[in-house]
């Protein structure tokens, strides 16, 4: 899909976007939060310390709000952006918990890179097509993805119902873009 990116197609929408606060993707962050908010969105950056986040490859992000202060009834959208320190959070209780909230509350939960390995191990993937970041030498968070029940689909990005799942920063842009999807075709 190719938006027309003067199309304020979020007005008024809220979204969450969750970062760790030492190693988030820098593309995976800047790229989906300028889509957004290029189409309207207001972001809200979540993490689990308050200060300035900082990137894998040295980017800096200023956190608004706390992880346990996140009201998923407030957002649209709940977005868990990807990078080595997201990678050390995969068995987190609390990222688990706040996936299961997001899909209860009927909201749109995306994750990329290593992130939708987070939304699988919280048990909302399971029967649902997603993808997730891979190599050649390193297929572990498919084999995550897989054991929890997902329909794991070797694409850049995959759109099923409310969770969007991306692969990795290369596609960070067509991740934006099929969340601003999401959240039209949810009303």
């Amino acid at each position: 899909m190719t938006l027309n990116m003067t199309e304020q197609i979020l007005i008024g929408k809220r979204i969450a976007i969750l970062i760790a606060f030492k190693g988030f993707k820098d593309e995976e962050y800047f790229v989906t939060k300028e889509v957004l908010a290029k189409a309207g969105g207001q972001i809200t950056t979540f993490s689990d310390t308050v200060g300035v986040a900082t990137g894998d490859d040295g980017g800096e992000a200023p956190i608004d709000e706390l992880l346990n202060r996140l009201i998923i009834d407030d957002y649209e959208a709940i977005v868990f952006v990807g990078g080595a320190g997201m990678a050390r959070k995969i068995e987190e209780p609390d990222l688990q918990k706040i996936a299961r909230q997001t899909t209860q509350a009927g909201k749109i939960l995306a994750a990329i890179c290593c992130a939708p390995a987070i939304l699988a191990k919280a048990g909302v993937l399971k029967d649902r097509k997603a993808t997730v970041w891979s190599s050649i030498l390193d297929k572990s968070l498919i084999k995550i993805l897989k054991s929890e029940g997902a329909d794991y689909q070797n694409q850049p990005v995959v759109i099923d119902d409310k969770i969007v799942t991306a692969d990795g920063p290369d596609n960070a842009q067509e991740f934006g873009e099929a969340i601003i999807d999401a959240i039209r075709l949810k009303g």
